[in-house]
C-alpha cells in the first residue's frame, strides 16, 4: 500500500509542484485579475467533471479490486467496457451543459457593482474550459481499472505527462497572445483554461500506449479464469456500481464546492464591507488560485494515499480480515498526519516569505501572506477528508460521506457570509476550517461505529506529533528571527529565498530528529525507515 501510495503521491506531487511553479509567470504575466478570471473559470469546470464523471472512475477502482480478489475477471472486464461507453456520453453531455450555460454562471459570479471583469469575459474562458470534458471521463474511466489491478504507472504517468504538456502550452499561448499579438488578458486566460483540453488529448494517448502494451498480460488473466462469472445483468452490475459512485463524485467535489461558496459570495460581501475591487480580487485569486496552488502540494499525499489505499482497504474488507484492515487503516491516517502536519505549521509561519519568493514583493504582500498563513492549516483538513472518505468507501460506509459533506457545506455556507463580514477575507478561511474539520471528526467517527475501529493509537500518537511540530516551531521561529536581523523579505525575492532555506531545513531536521528518536517514524513508516540512522 506503502507502494502505492509514495508512486501516486510522487507523480501527484509533480503535478502539484508543476501547477504551482508555473503560477509564478502566470501571475507575472496575468496578474491578480487574470488569476481571479482563471479561478473563475475552473470552478464549475472542476463539478462539471466530478458530475460528468459521477465518481465512477474510482468506483471502478473499489469494482475490479473486489472481482479480482474473487478471481472473476471477466466480470471486471465487462464493466469496464461499459463504464467506458457511459463516460463517452456523459462527457458530451457535460461539455454542452457547460459550454451553453457558461452566460448563466458568469451572470451568478460577477455582481453588478463589480468593475473591470465582464460577464462576457467569465463566459468566454468557460466556454474554453469546458472542451476538456469531451475527453477526461473516458480517460479516467482507465485510470480507475488500471488500479483496481493495484497497477498504479499508468495512472502515474499519465498523470505527469498531461500536467507537463497543459502547462508548456498554457504558458507559450499566454505570452504569445500577450507580446506577440498585443491580445487582452481576458483572450489570454482563454487560451489559458483550454490548455486542459490539450493536456488531457496528451494523458489520453500514454493511457492508449500503456493498453496496447498490457493488453496481452490482461486477457491472459481472463483465459486463465476458473472461477464461474457472476451472474449479474447489465442493470444489475450498473446498480452496485453507482452504490460505490455516488458519493465519490461528491467527494472530489468537496473542495470546488467550497470554492463555489466563495466565488458566490466573495465579492458582494467584500465590497459592501468596504473593501476596494483590487483588494477583493487579491484575496479572491490568493484562495481560488495562488494560495490554493501551495496547500494543494501537501494534499497530493492524500490523493496518493487513497488511491492505492482504496484497493488494498476494500480487498482486507471483503477477506473480513479485521486485524490487517484496522492496521491499514491506522497507517493512512498517522501517515498524513506525520508529514501533512509539519508542513502546514510551517506554511503558516513562513506565510509572508512563501508569498514572496513565489510571486514576489508587491504592495498587497503582507495582505496576501496573512491570508496564506490561515489558509495553510485547511490543507490538512481536506487531506484527512480526502482519506477518511476513501476508508468509508472502502468498508462499504460510502454513503455516510455524503452526509459528512453535507454537514461541511451547510456550515461553510451558513458561517460565511458572517465571519467575512467580521475578519473580511480571511472569514472565508476560518469558515473552510470550521467545515473541513467537522466532516473529517464525523469520518472518524463513523468509522468507529461501522467497524468497532480503534481510535487511541490515532489519537496518541497525534498529540505526539503535535508536541513535535511545537519544537519545530520555536526551532523556525527561531531561524526566521535570527535571518532577520541581516535579510528583509520585503527586499525582494530572493530575500524571502534566503530566509526560508535555512527555516525549512532546522525546522524540518528538528521535527524528523524527535520522530525518529522517539521511534514514530519507525511505527508509522515501517522498519525501513532505521536507514535514515545515520542522520540522526
Amino acid at each position: 500500500m506503502l507502494r502505492g501510495t509514495l508512486l501516486l503521491t510522487g507523480a501527484s506531487f509533480i503535478s502539484k509542484l508543476l501547477g504551482m511553479l508555473y503560477t509564478i509567470p502566470f501571475e507575472s504575466l496575468v496578474g491578480a485579475t487574470g488569476g481571479k478570471l482563471y479561478g473563475l473559470a475552473y470552478g464549475p469546470y472542476t463539478i462539471f467533471i466530478s458530475l460528468s464523471t459521477v465518481g465512477i472512475p474510482l468506483a471502478v477502482s473499489k469494482f475490479v479490486a473486489k472481482y479480482n480478489s474473487l478471481g472473476d475477471y471477466k466480470t471486471s472486464r465487462r464493466m469496464y467496457n461499459m463504464a467506458l461507453r457511459l463516460m463517452f456520453v456523459t462527457g458530451i453531455v457535460a461539455f454542452l451543459l457547460l459550454f451553453f450555460g457558461a452566460n448563466l454562471l458568469a451572470k451568478i459570479y460577477i455582481p453588478d457593482n463589480a468593475e473591470g471583469i465582464t460577464v462576457d469575459d467569465v463566459a468566454m474562458v468557460i466556454k474554453m474550459v469546458s472542451f476538456a470534458l469531451l475527453i477526461i471521463p473516458s480517460m479516467s474511466i482507465t485510470r480507475g481499472f488500471f488500479q483496481g489491478f493495484q497497477s498504479m504507472g499508468p495512472t502515474a504517468i499519465s498523470q505527469v505527462i498531461e500536467q507537463i504538456v497543459r502547462i508548456a502550452f498554457l504558458l507559450i499561448s499566454v505570452y504569445m497572445v500577450l507580446n506577440v499579438f498585443d491580445g487582452t488578458t481576458v483572450t489570454a486566460v482563454g487560451f489559458a483554461t483550454f490548455s486542459a483540453f490539450i493536456g488531457a488529448l496528451a494523458s489520453l494517448f500514454v493511457l492508449i500506449l500503456y493498453w496496447n502494451k498490457r493488453k496481452h498480460h490482461l486477457n491472459h488473466y481472463i483465459e486463465q479464469q476458473r472461477v464461474r462469472p457472476v451472474k449479474l445483468s447489465n442493470k444489475e452490475l450498473f446498480i452496485e456500481l453507482f452504490q460505490y459512485a455516488g458519493p465519490f463524485v461528491f467527494v472530489g467535489l468537496a473542495i470546488p464546492l467550497y470554492q463555489q461558496i466563495d466565488a458566490i459570495t466573495f465579492s458582494r460581501t467584500l465590497l459592501d464591507a468596504g473593501l476596494t475591487q483590487l483588494e477583493v480580487d487579491n484575496a479572491f485569486s490568493n484562495i481560488n488560485l495562488y494560495g490554493h496552488k501551495l496547500i494543494m502540494i501537501p494534499i497530493t499525499l492524500a490523493t496518493g494515499m487513497s488511491l492505492s489505499s482504496l484497493p488494498t482497504l476494500t480487498k482486507s474488507f471483503v477477506e473480513n480480515n479485521r486485524p490487517r484492515l484496522y492496521q491499514q487503516i491506522n497507517q493512512s491516517l498517522q501517515v498524513i498526519m506525520l508529514l501533512i502536519l509539519p508542513a502546514v505549521v510551517g506554511m503558516s509561519l513562513l506565510s509572508n516569505q512563501i508569498w514572496g519568493a513565489f510571486y514576489g514583493i508587491n504592495d498587497f504582500i503582507t495582505f496576501n501572506g496573512e491570508i496564506l498563513g490561515w489558509y495553510a492549516p485547511v490543507a490538512l483538513f481536506f487531506a484527512l477528508f480526502t482519506v477518511t472518505s476513501s476508508i468509508l468507501q472502502s468498508i462499504n460506509q460510502q454513503r455516510f460521506a455524503l452526509y459528512s459533506l453535507g454537514i461541511g457545506l451547510v456550515l461553510k455556507a451558513v458561517l460565511n457570509i458572517p465571519l467575512m463580514m467580521a475578519f473580511g477575507p480571511v472569514g472565508a478561511v476560518i469558515s473552510t476550517w470550521i467545515a473541513s474539520l467537522g466532516t473529517v471528526i464525523s469520518n472518524l467517527f463513523r468509522i468507529r461505529r461501522a467497524i468497532a475501529f480503534p481510535l487511541k493509537a490515532l489519537l496518541k500518537r497525534s498529540s505526539l506529533m503535535l508536541i513535535f511540530a511545537g519544537f519545530m516551531s520555536m526551532a523556525v521561529l527561531a531561524v526566521q528571527f535570527v535571518m532577520s536581523q541581516w535579510v528583509n523579505y520585503t527586499d525582494g525575492r530572493l530575500s524571502s529565498i534566503l530566509i526560508l532555506i535555512p527555516a525549512v531545513t532546522v525546522g524540518a531536521y528538528i521535527y524528523l530528529w524527535f520522530s525518529y528518536r522517539s521511534t514514530l517514524l519507525e511505527r508509522v513508516m515501517g522498519e525501513r525507515i532505521k536507514r535514515l540512522e545515520r542522520f540522526f
